[in-house]
């Protein structure tokens, strides 16, 4: 019988060795290096160490990374230096340092550039988590990139003879694209293009890819906005057959399917919305009866009546999941045809809608509640500025229905923010554009009491909607439905955000969710117009969770709501028609829908939603500094938004666009980053520039490509 084998200790000396990787486990060390922190000068010291490193090898503690180079195997990392692994999003800069957002909610990881292996922006990524040094922020490395959900890119092609590389628009992107000449596909120096990235070689420092589509030349308005569009995988226009389809859908309302609804039309209705709008996709109708009390009607487009699940129609609306409303256009989910006409609740038209009908005594409470499938008949169209103006001086058409209306939302926002609601202030940049695209004025979209009346109705009808589907006894289980849920705030990201208020004078009260509330709110009204607000907004927004779509239902911590769904918008929004199909096939006695399919696809809208967001604020990046590419040299008013290593941040109050003041632009004095209380300071002088502080500044240079401002301070 032959004797087993037993594993011989390692001796001291491998066991220094190994721990000499263990501490730098990124590291690559030679023989040479090794027995130098060894102290082995001699040829039989020497000749040890290579023994003991063949050793390793042998037993899989350590890599042959390249000829005579050795690293820890990042297989026994774990096992060696017990160290903590996360996984996570990546958040890319252009310099190649990156931040990986955890899974589990904790504290954003910071990854140096040597660290980030071949991970791009928004990778799902495998982190290991360096030992805590104090006072230094978490680090970490990324070890595995599990999953790529964007491997497109839009840029600028620079073409040598025989190859080129594609010099990406995103300034989340910090490598070029290789592209060889086979692979142009057409495409010439000089180009805005679509590319592909396909692989990317062990040995390579830069992806390989392949041009997928040429939009055109740099600069021109149709072109950029085009190229903002395919960078977020948004498609350019219709396929044909979805379009068919949807010329084929029937306009006319018969009398059959009047008879199964409800008749609202000869119901005083309304509809309020942007002046530029067509899809008006909810209205407003409004009845006193006897008792004193109101009826009103919040009457929504039965896009579900023509949207047929399984279609060619309805797998496109999936596919896009919202409508992108860039500066000088929309990109619908739905085709014009019933986008703009179709289901759009236009003014003396008869429209079929699914409506949430609520009876309100005079303190906006609701004593009575009815949802279903409706006809309306709108009396007319208004546009925000129209009726602000009858909310204001009490005159005009439709005044006294107006007031009623208005009286109401005023009750039922004072109580939501009594509840514990946070009143996010957010400023909406606005251009007037030529006919070119070209901005010619920029301004301030304000929020007045208008837009607050259509607010507190749909968010009323949302609530109610989702009350009444996920609302259950206790004991019974809910049905599958779809939220829209907000979580609590990070602990760790709202200690760091108190820190950070502390530093400029300003506290917030954590105590409980009702103070952190009252206090978001009094604190957006106290930086309301400084120079910090901008900031303060931004960090506290980062904050706060990312809301989204979920048949899990955690309530919405924003809107101080248990229940809350999106019901209201279902021409621009996917989820809303999902909320339509599952109402109406629960009123009707219908069995609960499978939970895991619309999970998914929750999912996926969430996703595309973030997309369109970023898109639409991309195209509003562009248009700011367009706005200012014929105005060098010229001087404009600011506040400082930020500081850095690089030099001080303005906002210009003309655009809302932030430009950049270099360290080496301010010739008065040699100026240091404070970093600990938001300003620089002169070194011999002491001037200083804080946070907030008001300039005026000189526009030096405009970066089209980059999307960027270089700004000099006056004095």
């Amino acid at each position: 019988m032959k004797k087993k084998k037993t594993k011989r200790p390692r001796s001291a000396l491998t066991g220094i060795i190994l721990s000499i990787f263990t501490e730098n486990p990124f590291r690559a060390y030679n023989h040479k290096q090794i027995g130098h922190m060894l102290g082995a000068k001699d040829k039989a010291g020497r000749d040890m160490v290579i023994k003991i490193l063949g050793e390793l090898i042998g037993d899989k503690s350590i890599n042959e990374v390249k000829r005579g180079k050795y690293q820890l195997n990042p297989e026994k990392i774990h096992e060696l230096t017990k160290q903590k692994y996360i996984t996570g999003s990546v958040d890319m800069l252009r310099t190649g340092k990156a931040y990986v957002i955890p899974d589990d909610g904790g504290d954003d990881v910071f990854i140096a550039s040597n660290n980030s292996g071949r991970a791009l922006h928004e990778d799902k990524v495998k982190v290991i988590i360096f030992p805590k040094r104090k006072g230094h922020k978490t680090e970490g490395q990324i070890i595995e990139v599990l999953s790529r959900p964007k491997n497109t890119y839009v840029g600028i092609l620079e073409m040598n003879k025989n190859f080129g590389f594609v010099i990406a628009d995103s300034s989340s992107m910090p490598y070029d694209i290789f592209v060889s000449k086979n692979k142009k596909n057409e495409a010439s120096d000089g180009q805005k293009v679509l590319v592909k990235i396909t692989d990317w070689p062990e040995h390579a420092n830069n992806p390989f890819g392949e041009i997928i589509e040429t939009l055109g030349q740099p600069g021109d308005n149709n072109v950029e906005m085009q190229s903002i569009l395919a960078d977020y995988n948004f498609p350019l226009s219709f396929p044909p057959k979805v379009e068919k389809n949807a010329a084929k859908i029937g306009t006319t309302i018969t009398k059959d399917e009047i008879k199964k609804r409800r008749d609202f039309r000869k119901i005083w209705t309304i509809t309020i919305d942007p002046h530029d709008a067509k899809d008006f996709d909810d209205a407003l109708s409004l009845v006193k009866l006897s008792d004193g009390s109101y009826e009103v009607g919040v009457h929504i487009a039965d896009v579900s009546h023509y949207v047929v699940p399984g279609t060619e129609l309805d797998n496109e609306a999936l596919k896009r999941a919202t409508s992108v409303y860039l500066v000088d256009r929309v990109i619908p989910m739905l085709p014009e045809v019933l986008s703009n006409q179709v289901c759009s609740l236009r003014p003396e038209e008869e429209k079929l809608t699914f409506s949430a009908v609520f009876t309100m005594n005079d303190k906006a409470e609701v004593t009575n509640q009815w949802f279903g499938k409706t006809v309306i008949n709108s009396d007319r169209r208004f546009t925000y500025e129209e009726a602000q103006e009858i909310i204001e001086t009490g005159e005009g058409e439709y005044h006294e229905e107006i007031s009623v209306l208005h009286a109401i939302a005023k009750i039922l926002r004072k109580k939501r923010f009594g509840k514990g609601a946070i009143n996010f202030h957010s400023e909406e940049v606005k251009f007037k554009l030529d006919e070119t695209g070209k901005p010619i004025e920029t301004y301030i979209k304000e929020q007045k009491e208008a837009n607050f009346l259509i607010e507190e109705f749909m968010l009323l009808a949302n609530k109610k909607v989702a009350e009444f589907i996920g609302k259950v006894s206790a004991g019974k289980t809910p049905r599958t439905f779809v939220y829209r849920v907000h979580d609590e705030p990070n602990p760790e990201k709202l200690n760091t955000f108190v820190q950070f208020l502390k530093k400029l004078g300003y506290t917030l009260n954590v105590s409980s969710r009702q103070s952190l509330a009252t206090s978001y709110n009094s604190l957006f009204e106290k930086i309301h117009g400084k120079g910090e607000e901008n900031m303060i907004e931004t960090i506290a927004v980062r904050t706060m969770a990312k809301a989204e779509y979920s048949t899990e239902n955690i309530g919405h911590y924003g809107l101080a709501f248990p229940f809350y769904s999106h019901f209201t918008s279902p021409i621009r929004r996917y989820p809303d028609l999902m909320t339509h199909r599952l109402l109406f096939q629960y009123l009707n006695g219908g069995k609960s829908a499978d939970k895991n399919v619309y999970e998914e696809m929750c999912k996926h809208s969430s996703e595309m939603e973030r997309n369109a967001q970023k898109a639409e604020r991309d195209s509003i990046k562009y248009k700011q500094v367009e706005f200012l590419l014929d105005k060098k040299g010229k001087v404009f008013d600011g506040v400082i938004s930020g500081v850095s290593k690089w030099g001080i941040f303005v906002q210009l109050n003309i655009s809302k666009s932030e430009g950049l003041i270099r360290f080496s632009d301010l010739k008065d004095d040699y100026y240091y980053l404070d970093e600990d209380n938001y300003r620089i300071i002169g070194r011999q002088y002491g001037n200083a520039y804080r946070l907030g502080d008001k300039v005026s500044v000189l526009v030096k240079d405009v970066d089209m490509e980059k999307r960027q401002l270089d700004l000099k301070i006056l004095d």
